[in-house]
């Protein structure tokens, strides 16, 4: 990958321009990169998660855009056909991606229902011979470039209503009647290797490209999610070693005065961060590596797979403003790769659950369990979680205090940072056990714990602001000035 793109040019460059060109695509898709979300008994290289992640991390060093793709496929196609689709179709799928460079991707979204898939309006009905599939999708990474994807619909009752439940269908776009329609392709402000966009959906679906669940779809759903964002560490991977090797080299060759920018305690503060991000993602992906395999079902998995998303989505975005600010006016270039790392991680924040909602979502799975086992002091339940006992100690001071019954959805927020922290520097922990060096462990728990005493602060801060709708009377500053 690093070749391809010095032989074609300056990545900076490429970047500037939607998509890219057919001709970097062949040539990197030629390696048959996503041979390792292909099991071995159809020719690829075992679906091991730590290939997976390894691949990812090495395309988002160079591309962070590369690597989403390389995730989009992996996580929301490949993995997904090769637990659930039938044995009748998946010799063809695999063997068109690895002998003929196809891709896939999975559509879910809608305009009127995002993050709210339960209610999502694409319907479908069984026919004699297929299923016949009307409905909108957007914002589908890949949209007008994948081969095939899986589209999430309801079936279509008798009654008018829809379904409770979801299914999932696997669809051909170079088949006759599988052809989907892109109404419109987004102006997007960052991944502009991506092509994102509105797509309509009248699809007739042959019945053996259909997913079966192992129990509900809707858990299904979960599990195709949750192993989705075990898989963000990948990406986060290599995109922060960039923003870290990145800002070293600049700060050594930036001469301020008599000496270069490392002299500065504040830089070296802020890379310290940035360097603590890269050990929290090396961890992430260690642990990931051992539980996020397709064998394991992860539809009940939703704390570590929402902390790991929501947790790498922050630490990209704020390792990607650090190399910015640190850059000076440089930073502030698409063409830079610290400004436009700002914009290719931002979306991260939002896709796959906001980093609001999958906090809040963390904060009330822990509560849950914290009033089934009569233990309302968070230390005492951390102290006694199998993924936080071996580091609560190093927040004794901080989370010694009891939750009260009813906690603000804001301060649920809050409270699920805490725990995705936490739990984060567990992983830590574990992977010093594993021999990882020790001067990054130390120095990565101990911005852990600033970052834990600034979040309890707020937590415990009695905010209850709201909006004020008629704000413009009285406030405006020149009547007073």
């Amino acid at each position: 990958m690093k070749n391809q793109f010095r032989r074609e040019g300056d990545i900076n460059k490429l970047s500037l321009k939607r998509g890219l060109s057919p001709a970097i695509w062949k040539e990197i898709m030629s390696n048959a990169p996503l041979s390792v979300a292909i099991p071995e008994a159809y020719g690829g290289r075992g679906s091991q998660v730590k290939e997976c992640l390894a691949l990812m991390a090495a395309a988002s060093y160079e591309s962070l855009p590369l690597s989403l793709t390389f995730g989009i496929n992996i996580a929301l196609f490949l993995e997904p056909v090769a637990k659930y689709a039938n044995e009748e179709v998946k010799a063809e799928i695999f063997n068109r991606f690895l002998t003929e460079q196809n891709m896939g991707g999975l559509m879910i979204t809608e305009p009127e229902y995002g993050s709210d898939a339960l209610n999502m309006k694409t319907a479908h009905k069984e026919l004699n011979d297929c299923y016949r599939i009307k409905g909108i999708k957007h914002w589908q990474g890949l949209t007008g470039l994948a081969d095939y994807w899986i589209i999430a619909s309801r079936k279509a009752l008798p009654t008018g209503d829809l379904n409770r439940d979801i299914e999932f269908f696997i669809c051909d776009v170079t088949q006759e009647g599988q052809e989907i329609e892109v109404e419109e392709y987004f102006d997007s402000i960052g991944l502009y290797m991506i092509p994102y966009g509105r797509n309509k959906l009248n699809l007739k679906i042959p019945k053996k490209y259909k997913l079966e669940p192992e129990s509900t779809g809707i858990k299904m759903m979960l599990d195709i999610l949750h192993r989705s964002r075990m898989q963000f560490p990948g990406m986060g991977m290599g995109f922060i070693k960039r923003m870290l090797d990145e800002s070293i080299a600049h700060c050594k060759n930036r001469i301020v005065g008599a000496s270069n920018l490392l002299a500065l305690d504040q830089v070296q503060f802020q890379i310290s961060r940035i360097q603590s991000a890269y050990t929290l993602c090396s961890a992430m992906c260690s642990r990931s590596s051992e539980i996020s395999s397709f064998e394991n079902n992860l539809a009940t998995q939703g704390l570590e797979a929402n902390s790991m998303k929501a947790m790498v989505a922050d630490l990209m975005q704020e390792s990607s403003q650090l190399l910015a600010q640190m850059s000076g006016a440089k930073g502030y270039r698409i063409s830079h790769i610290g400004g436009r790392g700002v914009m290719d991680s931002r979306p991260f924040q939002v896709f796959e659950g906001s980093n609001e909602m999958l906090y809040s979502q963390i904060a009330e799975m822990v509560f849950r369990e914290m009033k089934k086992q009569k233990r309302l002091n968070l230390l005492d339940y951390l102290k006694n979680h199998p993924l936080t006992a071996k580091v609560s100690d190093h927040f004794r001071k901080e989370l010694n205090f009891i939750i009260d019954a009813i906690v603000p959805q804001r301060k649920l927020v809050d409270l699920g940072k805490i725990l995705a922290r936490v739990i984060s520097a567990g992983y830590v922990k574990e992977l010093y056990e594993k021999g990882f060096r020790k001067d990054l462990v130390d120095s990565c728990i101990e911005t852990v714990e600033q970052e834990v005493a600034a979040l309890v602060s707020s937590f415990k801060f009695p905010n209850t602001n709201t909006v004020i709708y008629d704000y413009a009377e009285n406030s405006s500053w020149l009547k007073y000035s």
